[in-house]
């Protein structure tokens, strides 16, 4: 696989078996915990980009899967097959590593496996040529091991202006079916942008680490979406909060001094709007063989400091206005999924988008960020 047919990636670390893409740098995945190194090779928006007159391709690839011992497992990743700019194909590989955590004892065991291969069909064999975008799970890691096709195989330049995005697991896509269809995603190709998606998840945390590589990306437009780990991770409290989301627009304003840049606040989660983390499994839903998270804080610690989405939001706000930047800009996350859309669309798990939501909120922040007058409008 050669590796500049690889879109999205911040690096592309060569293993025993082949090319495994990372949406960290080694230097800051030094910096980060178990959980971030987990998601951050989980390849959200990372796509094999090409052009070919070939009526097919064979990708051959190797998935680990990670799940809880206990927790129902998630379905396999799919690779989503994008031929000049329409859905045509999409697939998921029968083989995979698979690494299960024993909550419990800390314990993993792991499942080992082999490459296999995917063929995807392209079109007619016409000799027409076409431009081709494989898109990679965005819920498990892959190593990929050789793209093989009965006519040579070119790369591409990006596709337009470069959106860099940070953000949780709502960013990265948890729920979402396929990896075209995270809000991320349909937002970016409905807008014609080229996307490089950051956002991990339960780990969108103010880190340092990751302000700087956002610095050291190259960016036309960045969005940054801040909330949801910060208070089911119980990290800090108010008076830590804003301080922190400061100095990490200041980091990135280092690199991007003059990008529009979107701050993003949390869309609603009802179990957290007025309720402190630390956000747990519901063990009562798990007895059921069902995932769902709950809140465990104190609403009345409120007083003394503790963060809910609520008082995030204001904290963004005022944020905001303080730093009085011209090309900084407060999207409110209610807008992208709020009170009005809780019944018709209720958090399966309490916590994450299902896939219809997803759909829902991309197509909310094309008209909010991308839209003419609005601040990623070209």
């Amino acid at each position: 696989m050669s590796p500049d047919l690889v879109h999205g990636a911040l690096e592309l670390e060569r293993t025993a078996v082949g090319l495994l893409p990372h949406r960290l740098p080694a230097w800051a995945r030094r910096r980060g915990d178990a959980q971030l190194k987990l998601v951050e090779a989980q390849p959200a928006g990372v796509r094999v980009a090409f052009t070919t007159t070939a009526p097919q391709v064979t990708l051959t690839a190797l998935a680990t899967r990670f799940g809880y011992v206990g927790v129902p497992l998630r379905a396999p990743g799919v690779f989503d097959v994008v031929v000049d700019g329409v859905l045509t194909a999409s697939a998921s590989l029968e083989d995979a590593v698979v690494v299960m955590l024993d909550m419990t004892t800390g314990r993993t065991t792991t499942t080992p496996a082999e490459p296999s291969a995917l063929t995807f069909p392209l079109g007619p064999d016409d000799g027409r040529n076409r431009r081709v975008e494989i898109w990679l799970p965005h819920n498990e890691s892959v190593e990929l091991v050789a793209l093989e096709a009965p006519a040579p195989v070119r790369a591409v330049p990006a596709a337009g202006r470069t959106w860099l995005h940070h953000g949780s697991s709502i960013s990265q896509g948890s729920n979402a079916a396929t990896p075209t269809g995270t809000w991320p995603v349909a937002a970016a190709r409905a807008a014609g942008v080229d996307l490089v998606n950051l956002g991990f998840g339960g780990s969108a945390l103010l880190d340092p680490f990751v302000a700087r590589t956002l610095r050291d990306t190259p960016a036309d437009l960045v969005s940054l979406a801040f909330g949801i780990n910060v208070v089911n991770a119980d990290l800090m409290r108010r008076r830590a909060f804003a301080p922190a989301v400061h100095g990490f627009l200041d980091t990135v304003r280092d690199g991007h001094p003059d990008a529009p840049l979107m701050l993003v606040t949390p869309i609603l989660c009802p179990i957290h709007e007025d309720t402190p983390g630390p956000g747990a499994f519901d063990l009562e839903a798990l007895a059921r063989g069902e995932t769902r998270f709950t809140a465990t804080g104190d609403p009345a610690e409120v007083a003394a400091g503790k963060l809910t989405l609520t008082v995030v939001r204001t904290e963004l706000a005022r944020v905001v206005r303080e730093r009085k930047d011209p090309n900084l800009h407060l999207l409110d996350g209610l807008a992208l999924y709020g009170p009005d859309d809780a019944e018709a669309h209720p958090l399966p798990d309490n916590l994450h988008p299902d896939a219809a939501t997803h759909a829902l909120m991309g197509e909310r922040f094309v008209r909010l960020a991308f839209a003419t007058g609005r601040p990623f409008a070209a």
